[in-house]
């Protein structure tokens, strides 16, 4: 096999994905949310330089498949995630191995989520932001910053490259989102200058939705919400809809704020991203959460910015497309979509409260979706475009 193409330092962009958690398609001020408050994206999808994969698609509604999904280019449970406690197998080739064979120097900054974990311990908590990610199980990337969980959306605990011993985690004070993006900002203004493939991942707008917010941020009110017509209205569906909701956007708006001020930063010449890794329900069809097949779990927010001709793209992308098209930046290449929908699934029954209640596969076009369930009955649904 041939080695990969490497364009000049001087002519390799750049290269920085944004990955948020929970973060469905429909709430983005630019995707016409009356409730979201994101300035920040609003102008990047603004950008004349973007695209807008307007109907992308996470391929598993469910944090550790779809981040193992994301890393790895593979679906899970051909990556070896099966299950939700699986952790991505330390042999695993990830898209910080690409980059760095094309001479990419590669940092992760943020929630890893593919790591060993404790089955018996609490998943929110100091315990589980504590549990290390060996410096062996990090994906190849060079730099790693970061933690494996517990949704510490305040003082989040670090571990990694220049945090004492590297594997014992330290808190930090600040708000997560800011906490992270400032020290992918400062990595990237001390790194030596580019090639340099960097990802920043975010834990909000996960729950716990009540967690407090930077003082004097946007904080709605719930009675004040305006809900879609899918949300069951006038029983306890829709009181949980406004006051998680509530929190939600707060932590929309805290977050857009973040990634305002790195993206102010950045090099006009770096190639942007933003996604979620899977969306949230929030009461619609009286559901909650994700792993569901609707379009609030499964569609994502897509913004490239500086890779291509900018515009609104209705093309059936997905997060496993994400590697391919940083392999074909990094060489200067345009990347294509060329198939005419997108595999999603779960792969397997996550038994946590409010979670989808069965395994299920099936597809998403432009234009429609279908879903079957283990047993092979298509799984009927009322949508197919939110």
């Amino acid at each position: 096999m041939s080695p990969a193409p490497r364009l000049p330092a001087s002519v390799a962009p750049d290269i920085l994905w944004i990955v948020s958690t929970q973060w469905r398609a429909q709430a983005c001020g630019y995707a016409g949310d009356p409730n979201a408050r994101t300035p920040a994206l609003d102008a990047l999808a603004a950008d004349p330089r973007t695209v807008n994969y307007a109907q992308a698609v996470t391929p598993h509604p469910f944090g550790p498949f779809a981040r193992a999904a994301l890393l790895t280019g593979t679906p899970s449970p051909q990556n070896g995630v099966r299950d939700y406690w699986d952790s991505l197998p330390a042999d695993a080739r990830t898209v910080a191995h690409d980059l760095a064979a094309r001479g990419y120097t590669t940092a992760f900054f943020g929630k890893w989520g593919v790591g060993a974990r404790d089955r018996t311990a609490p998943l929110v908590g100091p315990a589980a932001a504590q549990t290390r990610v060996p410096p062996g199980a990090r994906g190849g990337f060079a730099h790693w910053v970061g933690f494996e969980g517990g949704f510490q959306l305040n003082d989040p605990w670090l571990h990694g490259d220049g945090i004492g011993d590297g594997v014992t985690p330290e808190q930090f004070h600040g708000y997560q989102s800011d906490v992270l993006a400032n020290r992918a900002l400062n990595w990237l203004a001390r790194s030596t200058p580019g090639p340099r493939f960097t990802v920043l991942s975010l834990e909000a707008p996960h729950p716990p939705y009540a967690a407090p917010t930077p003082d004097g941020g946007y904080m709605p009110r719930p009675e004040e919400l305006i809900l879609p017509a899918k949300v069951p209205r006038g029983g306890e569906t829709e009181a949980q809809a406004r006051r998680e909701l509530a929190g939600y956007y707060a932590h929309i708006a805290a977050t857009d704020a973040a990634i305002g001020r790195l993206l102010a930063k950045l090099t006009p010449a770096t190639i942007v991203v933003f996604t979620s890794v899977h969306g949230d329900m929030h009461g619609a069809h009286g559901l909650f959460r994700k792993g569901w097949p609707h379009e609030e779990s499964i569609r994502v927010p897509l913004l490239v910015r500086g890779a291509m001709a900018g515009g609104r793209s209705s093309e059936p992308v997905s997060l496993l497309d994400l590697p391919a098209m940083a392999r074909a930046w990094s060489e200067g290449r345009e990347w294509v979509c060329e198939r005419d929908r997108a595999e999603i699934s779960m792969p397997c029954v996550v038994a946590l409260p409010h979670q989808c209640d069965r395994v299920w596969h099936g597809w998403r076009s432009a234009t429609q979706k279908r879903i079957w369930t283990e047993d092979g009955s298509e799984w009927k649904l009322a949508e197919t475009q939110g």
